[in-house]
């Protein structure tokens, strides 16, 4: 028996040293098989980012050991990431494309190309402004912990009282990476000094028991069962997290407040992305990276320019049947927008009666889809209004994805700043693109997808995502829930939004137009609200090229489905083309149709 022994410990020793000289070949040599690959490509981003893990809740819950940290934000850490990056580009393309089958050409060149893309775009690395009236850690943070940290145990709110506490370094290294772009000439927009100013001042005017960092852990707290945490534990948990606040939270803002203050003297320009450094070069990178395209800027005008003359058109006979026949496209839709049915109450209740109606119009279109899809996902999707401290800057809405381990569902935001801004007739279209069969569908499904490398459920290409969802506006019109003209004259203006986004987006960074002169073009041509362009407007400064991307994929998809109902004829079926287009995850446009072609030429040989 003792020599069995033995033989049993030098045979767990001899595993656990094949297992550490298995791990350190998969982890920091090329792997054997490309699968394992791409599983230390995800995982090497995985462990780089606990808020992506809080997001997305892969691991199982005794694997948590992500909920007490916050992602890195120094540059430091932003050059070890780029230095991986890059080691992962050459690492991929040592392996041999040609002895791969279809689907695994596909996972190779997606992440070649989301890959090759980062690295081409690291040289503009600090061209940007991670604090901004849309985004960054001084509103993203906050509505991290309260939207998507969730709470349900002790432990867990442990968790949240910790990463209170990291505010001051998180902060910290953000400031060190603003510091660093000052010095290198990149200052933001005047407007986005001032707005962001606003937007952390009255962050932090509060009392600490009235923050939502505190009232949202509260709520949090008072769905758990006293068995999971006693009402002694809630009061101590809750007095540790506003001494955090008050301690923590506040300090790291103030520091941030002194920055920008001190930044007003030196941003005293709204300009484009050709005044950054090396900024054409960059503003056409930015353009091919969004569309995924080899666009240059002049074409994205000029496609614009043709769309928005073409819209035009189709809103002008909708609004002269309304007896509408005076004024520009956007004066007309906007004395619609202004009439007494068209508006909620701006009170509580009207805004509580807008989310409702929202809902309705998501579970509608649910139920009456037929079979236009032949996958429909799992998960389902709810609307919510967008927290109030960062509604004033925050887009008209987005979308949020769900948990993956089926805890959180999808959520459609909507911003309720103002409820004249939304006019009932905006409202399905609204719906249709970010949840029911816009984002919704195209994110759950892809992270329902088996088989298939990590990588591919969660790759962001925006002009495949963005343009699903601007064709899925289109779609449930052509399926009739916009039977109303009012409602399709709402599809249109939003459709006249993005075609308009072409030429303002490109206006701005390439053609070195004026913030003012891009809010009157926007205004004269979409009938949306003066603050809801103004938003729309000041968001182009700083994201250059992300609003390309919709336009430029449905024009893609439409193209695809068009192309495919040519050469199928009777054997086209739209929801086996939705079904190609939605189950292969988010794709660079030019491999979304070469996965439509093969299709094609299968079902032909059929």
């Amino acid at each position: 028996m003792k020599r069995l022994f033995k033989w049993l410990a030098r045979l767990l020793l001899l595993a656990v040293i094949l297992g550490g000289i298995a791990f350190v070949h998969v982890w920091y040599f090329k792997p054997y098989k490309i699968d394992w690959f791409y599983g230390r490509v995800f995982a090497q981003f995985a462990l780089q980012s606990p808020e992506m893990l809080s997001g997305m809740r892969i691991l199982p819950s005794w694997a948590d050991f992500y909920s007490d940290d916050l992602d890195d934000a120094s540059p430091a850490h932003g050059d070890e990431m780029a230095a991986m990056v890059k080691d992962d580009l050459d690492t991929l393309r040592r392996y041999d494309r040609s002895a791969l089958d279809a689907e695994g050409k596909l996972s190779y060149d997606a992440l070649e190309f989301f890959l090759a893309d980062m690295v081409e775009g690291d040289q503009y690395r600090y061209n940007d402004f991670p604090l901004n009236q849309m985004f960054g850690v001084q509103s993203g943070l906050p509505n991290f912990l309260a939207q998507t940290h969730q709470v349900n145990n002790a432990g867990d709110a442990e968790n949240y009282i910790t990463r209170l506490g990291l505010f001051p370094r998180k902060f910290s290294q953000v400031l060190e990476g603003l510091r660093l772009r000052e010095e290198k000439g990149v200052i933001p927009p005047k407007f986005t000094v001032d707005k962001v100013l606003e937007q952390m001042t009255s962050f932090i005017a509060v009392p600490s028991n009235e923050h939502m960092l505190y009232t949202t852990f509260k709520e949090k707290l008072d769905k758990l069962e006293t068995d999971k945490v006693d009402e002694a534990k809630r009061e101590a948990l809750l007095a540790r997290a506003q001494h955090s606040i008050d301690s923590n939270v506040y300090p790291a803002y103030r520091e941030l407040i002194a920055y920008f203050t001190a930044l007003q003297a030196k941003a005293t320009q709204n300009q484009g992305a050709w005044s950054l450094p090396n900024g054409d070069a960059y503003y056409a990178w930015c353009v091919r990276s969004h569309t995924t395209t080899d666009m240059t800027p002049a074409e994205v005008h000029e496609l614009g320019l043709g769309e928005v003359a073409r819209i035009s058109a189709e809103m002008d006979a909708i609004l002269r049947d309304q007896g509408l026949t005076e004024g520009s496209i956007g004066e007309r839709v906007q004395q619609l927008a202004r009439q007494p049915e068209q508006l909620y109450p701006n009170t509580a209740e009207g805004k509580a009666a807008m989310i409702a109606d929202y809902q309705a119009i998501l579970d509608d279109v649910n139920a009456n889809l037929g079979d236009a899809f032949g996958r429909r996902p799992k998960l389902g999707v709810e609307v919510k209004p967008i927290p109030e401290f960062s509604e004033k800057t925050a887009p008209g809405a987005y979308y949020e994805m769900g948990a993956f381990d089926g805890s959180r569902p999808g959520v459609f935001f909507a911003n309720q700043r103002d409820t004249a801004e939304t006019p009932k007739f905006s409202m399905r279209t609204l719906s249709y693109h970010e949840g029911i069969p816009g984002h919704h569908f195209q994110v759950t499904i892809a992270q329902e997808m088996q088989d298939v490398p990590f990588f591919r459920r969660v790759l962001p290409f925006t002009a495949y995502s963005e343009g699903w969802a601007l064709y899925a506006e289109r779609l449930a019109w052509e399926m009739g829930f916009q039977k109303d003209p009012l409602d399709n004259l709402g599809r249109l203006r939003d459709e006249m939004m993005r075609a308009v986004r072409l030429v303002v987006d490109s206006g701005i960074h390439y053609k070195h137009w004026t913030r003012e002169q891009a809010i009157a073009y926007m205004m004269e041509n979409t009938g949306m609200a003066e603050g809801d362009v103004t938003a729309e407007i000041e968001r182009y400064f700083v994201a250059p090229g992300q609003a390309l991307a919709y336009k430029v994929g449905m024009l893609k998809i439409l193209a695809l489905r068009e192309k495919a109902k040519s050469a199928l004829g009777d054997k086209f079926k739209l929801s086996a083309f939705h079904d190609q287009v939605l189950t292969h995850g988010a794709l660079p446009l030019a491999l979304l149709e070469r996965v439509i072609d093969e299709w094609i030429a299968q079902t032909k040989g059929g």
